[in-house]
């Protein structure tokens, strides 16, 4: 008939991939195509927000489904170029942009800081992700955007009324770290895995992996349970069932940890979760998993899904490794767990992110959450967003809520969360006017309807019979009237050229390289690995110890599962000394191993104190539990043989007692040089 028809809509394998058609474009033509979306950022862990472009899609394993064929393209071969600006807006000041990409400088567009604009430096080749990391100022200050409703909607509607977004992201005061808990690892061991972690260091993703799980293992409580599951296209696991945490079953994991393999194939990870789930939980250990994959997977919605299920029995920390991780996946499997995604992209090192995740998983469980709204007279909150059943330190909950009735346009009002953190009462107020904001686009009532979308489909999933129809027309009548896609809607443009075609219609067969990019949505060059790279580590089938460079790794690798390092010639060889120089002393040997292992750490690791502040808390912990009485000796006398001067309170000794007669021959070097202690 001589038009032309354009047609958008979501991948049935995932939520986050669109597809789109361009019917019949005419030869010699071409089409300019305009996408919008809106999304929640991600906080990351040192309180920075995180936007990715991605550059890279992953070929989709499906369980049980074809092999796919990659095909690897140069980046000196890539047919195209990227401009790419982004603007920031933000109730609070914005403090600096930064990313893994070249940037020109940051030009703020008004006084108090709170909008600005960057741009991505010439000549970028699109190869790599385009990812920003915005910090803003009093970022724990929780704040509030009022959004006027489109004057063209029906009054009542979501579009019709005002809409509001609470930002909440509190700050915890430091907490104990409980022993309870069932910790389960479940680690990807696809042949991906063997890719290097960036192109800057040799380390591949599945090394990275063993050395992660070392830190982690090292790391537990005593008294808390633990497993570890590998997949890729079958699964492992370490033990039948989660043990106790000792010293044995620290080692024996060890042994098979060092072991680990990118050498199990796909990525089915549905199978290896529907055995951890049909595994009874114990008694008074609340089950944390962590699931760390760097590929993507075709059935999302139905590993989502099966994650919500069982919800309620336990939280799901994610962690995407490089580039190309499914957002879908890994966000999806967080927050239908109520856990923590992150993703370890570019010159990340992947210890300092699970080693935060895993102090959230280990903090006391925050119970008897509530939020209260203070409203004027006349007007009504009618929360969007599902109940807030998790709140962890350095996450942020969104609140959205559509506002109904009338009130004078700038009055106050409130929102309060009350919870309880091992047992203390905590709240967070925040206090905002009804005053809408400029300029905003319907962002938020687009967000609000995008959460409603996605948690009214997740429940179509989970339900059967005619409720189905239900949440269907439910789905489509607010993707229509927001303008926001869901599973049961799509796009469709049609463009009327005047002309019908005339005379058949002729096939003919063209090349399918880089045309296929553009079918699935994600624009981007698919990036194919060596199965096996040339990198190796030295390992004893009976021994769990590993050969490693790093000395911190080193270190951490000798430490007990108890929190204690034994005194002998490896603990000597990572400090520098020879055995007789740190066998000179005569307090308890273990206590002056561990002492000098603590100094050693405050002392020269402190730029990576995030991966062993777990590990050094439960060596702080065995000490005290000692009652020796020549701990501030022990602490002089290691400043003097490390040529240091940690302070006992840093270590996290203070209040140890003192009267212990120490004898020691320690190096050469004036008074003035070393720090005296206590």
């Amino acid at each position: 008939s001589g038009q032309q028809a354009f047609l958008l809509e979501e991948s049935d394998e995932s939520p986050d991939i669109f597809s789109l058609k361009v019917g019949s474009l005419p030869p010699g033509e071409s089409a300019s195509i305009r996408l919008e979306y809106v999304t929640e950022l991600a906080v990351q862990a040192d309180d920075g927000l995180r936007f990715c472009m991605l550059a890279v899609l992953n070929p989709r394993y499906q369980p049980q489904g074809p092999s796919v064929q990659v095909t690897s393209v140069p980046a000196s071969l890539v047919p195209y170029s990227l401009s790419f600006s982004a603007q920031v807006s933000s109730p609070r000041p914005i403090s600096k942009i930064e990313s893994s990409c070249s940037l020109e400088p940051l030009q703020y567009l008004n006084a108090d800081q709170t909008q600005a604009t960057v741009k991505l430096g010439a000549g970028h080749k699109f190869d790599r992700d385009v990812e920003l990391l915005i910090y803003y100022k009093d970022a724990h200050q929780p704040s509030a955007v009022v959004e006027a409703g489109q004057a063209s909607a029906k009054p009542g509607s979501l579009m019709g009324d005002p809409a509001v977004m609470i930002s909440l992201y509190p700050e915890f005061p430091q907490s104990v770290i409980s022993s309870r808990g069932e910790i389960v690892f479940l680690m990807d061991r696809s042949g991906s895995m063997d890719c290097p972690m960036n192109r800057s260091t040799p380390g591949t993703r599945i090394s990275s992996a063993r050395d992660t799980l070392l830190l982690l293992l090292k790391s537990l409580p005593m008294g808390c349970y633990f497993n570890i599951y590998s997949f890729g296209s079958t699964f492992e696991h370490v033990f039948l069932t989660s043990v106790e945490y000792s010293e044995k079953t620290m080692e024996e994991a060890l042994k098979k940890v060092n072991r680990m393999a990118a050498t199990l194939g796909g990525t089915d990870i549905l199978q290896p979760l529907k055995h951890i789930y049909s595994q009874a939980c114990i008694p008074k250990h609340p089950r944390q998993l962590f699931v760390f994959t760097d590929g993507e997977v075709g059935n999302t919605k139905e590993v989502t899904d099966l994650v919500k299920k069982n919800a309620g029995s336990h939280r799901c920390f994610s962690f995407g490794i490089g580039e190309g991780a499914s957002s879908a996946l890994i966000y999806g499997m967080a927050k239908e767990g109520g856990g923590h995604a992150q993703f370890i992209t570019g010159a990340d090192r992947m210890q300092p992110k699970v080693m935060q995740s895993l102090r959230f998983a280990l903090q006391p469980i925050v119970e008897d959450i509530s939020v209260s709204w203070d409203l004027p007279k006349g007007v009504s909150a009618t929360v969007l967003s599902p109940p807030i059943t998790a709140i962890f330190e350095g996450e942020r909950s969104l609140i959205y809520a559509q506002l109904t009735g009338q009130s004078s346009g700038e009055a106050d009002c409130s929102v309060t969360v009350k919870y309880s953190l091992d047992g203390h009462p905590s709240r967070s107020q925040l206090h905002f006017n009804l005053k809408p904001a400029e300029d905003s686009g319907l962002t938020v009532h687009r967000l609000a309807a995008r959460t409603m979308i996605r948690s009214l489909e997740s429940e179509k999933r989970t339900q059967r019979g005619q409720q189905d129809e239900e949440m269907k027309k439910k789905v489509v009548e607010l993707s229509v009237q927001s303008g926001v896609s869901s599973s049961f809607t799509a796009f469709i443009a049609v463009k009327d050229n005047g002309e019908s075609v005339q005379g058949p219609l002729v096939r003919r067969n063209i090349n399918s390289v880089g045309i296929g990019i553009a079918m699935v949505g994600k624009l981007g060059v698919i990036r194919s690995c060596p199965k096996k790279l040339m990198f190796c580590r030295v390992h004893s089938q009976d021994s769990p110890s590993v050969q490693l460079k790093d000395p911190l790794l080193q270190l951490v690798s000798l430490q007990k599962a108890s929190g204690c390092w034994m005194l002998d010639g490896s603990l000597a060889a990572v400090l520098g000394k020879s055995s007789e120089e740190v066998e000179k002393a005569k307090p308890p040997p273990v206590m002056w191993a561990s002492i000098l292992a603590l100094i050693w750490l405050h002392a020269f690791k402190m730029d990576a104190k995030e991966e062993w502040e777990l590990l050094s808390m439960k060596a702080a912990s065995w000490i005290k539990a000692q009652n020796a009485p020549c701990v501030s000796e022990c602490v002089e006398a290691g400043n003097a043989l490390l040529g240091c001067g940690v302070k006992k309170e840093a270590l996290g000794l203070s209040g140890l007692s003192t009267g212990f007669s120490l004898t020691m021959e320690a190096p050469q070097c004036r008074k003035e040089d070393t720090e005296v202690v206590d």
